[in-house]
């Protein structure tokens, strides 16, 4: 549900795109991902780093987009924001007692040492990689192109990813314990 919650300016920017183009759709997202943040706040009266980055991202290069009549940097976006989050977790790889993955989930998940710091390192790799991989769309495709991958490429990729994750996790797992009859 989370996911969801969190592609719900995506999906705006979508149908705004599809409805009436890129600028109108550009102006949809920054206003849902300020929606998005002022919820959280009325909510939980805190707002986790992630929605902040992304929408401070989201006001400055989608501004630049209407102010500029210029689409490259809405395009740049989802990059920015992927290779910052790969950079903040490989910085915490090495700053701190723990990576910030495990800091993350270690309530609810307990794990060896060596496995939270590869899953934290593939998390990275993988913002990484979805990053240039929407470069490499943004740069080489048209706009449709383009806003169909942002939303079905990269959500699509990020759902298998994690699905690997939690197959990979699995195995790590507590048993469950058996009820006797």
């Amino acid at each position: 549900m989370k996911l969801l919650f969190d592609f719900f300016p995506v999906v705006l920017f979508f149908i705004a795109y599809k409805l009436d183009g890129i600028y109108v759709a550009t102006g949809v997202a920054i206003a849902a991902t300020l929606l998005q943040v002022g919820y959280l706040w009325l909510r939980q009266r805190r707002v986790e780093t992630m929605h902040l980055v992304t929408l401070g991202l989201i006001v400055i290069l989608g501004g630049a987009t209407l102010y500029l009549h210029d689409e490259q940097f809405i395009k740049w976006k989802p990059t920015v924001v992927n290779w910052l989050f790969g950079a903040i977790l490989l910085f915490s790889q090495v700053v701190g007692d723990k990576p910030l993955i495990q800091r993350m989930m270690a309530e609810s998940l307990a794990l060896p040492n060596q496995i939270w710091s590869r899953l934290n390192l593939s998390w990275a790799l993988f913002f990484w990689l979805l990053g240039a991989a929407n470069l490499f769309v943004a740069l080489r495709f048209d706009t449709e192109v383009w806003v169909n991958f942002k939303l079905f490429g990269m959500l699509g990729l990020t759902v298998v990813f994690a699905i690997l994750q939690a197959a990979f996790l699995a195995r790590y797992l507590p048993e469950p314990e058996s009820t006797k009859e």
